[in-house]
């Protein structure tokens, strides 16, 4: 959700010693296509180039049409997205509101992580069971996310109202 994108390679002397990837799983809408890009000084692409080659033998013509489609869109359709992202954002963050949970109500990326003052796995059951709303247990993210919840941004703004409503009426 940052207003303009910051590469590593505008980092003085980085070209020189790094490669950057992206992916256009998150920014272009297009999760589980495996696509990406990756940029740098020739010489390291050629040895990227040597082990792709060794790998698979290209992807589908449509889908590099459509990659080629989705890096072609200008600002607006960014500006577009993040603002749609930053609604998404606002709307979870009600529900972690809701549930008491801290959480960093700028935070980027497509979660919206919270601190809940217990168990994190009991609140997600109690909330799938006697609300019908999934939110994910940081739990099973590993040690670090124990004690926290996970809401995704991927689900449009009416479907966070909704949510917090039979939160409201189960809490």
């Amino acid at each position: 959700l940052a207003d303009k994108p910051i590469s590593m390679l505008s980092v003085p002397g980085a070209f020189d010693c790094a490669l950057e990837l992206n992916s256009l799983s998150k920014a272009h809408n297009m999760s589980g296509w495996r696509i990406g890009v990756v940029v740098g000084a020739p010489e390291y692409i050629n040895e990227v180039l040597k082990v792709k080659s060794q790998m698979d033998s290209g992807m589908f013509r449509p889908m590099q049409m459509a990659a080629v489609a989705a890096l072609s869109q200008g600002p607006e359709w960014f500006e577009q997205l993040n603002a749609e992202y930053r609604l998404r954002r606002t709307a979870a963050g009600k529900i972690m509101d809701v549930l008491g949970a801290r959480y960093n109500p700028n935070s980027q990326g497509l979660f919206v992580w919270g601190k809940i003052g217990g168990d994190a796995v009991a609140m997600s059951d109690f909330l799938l069971q006697k609300a019908g709303v999934f939110i994910t247990p940081g739990d099973i993210f590993g040690s670090r996310g124990k004690g926290y919840l996970r809401i995704s941004l991927c689900r449009n703004v009416p479907d966070y109202e909704r949510a917090v409503e039979k939160i409201k009426a189960v809490l």
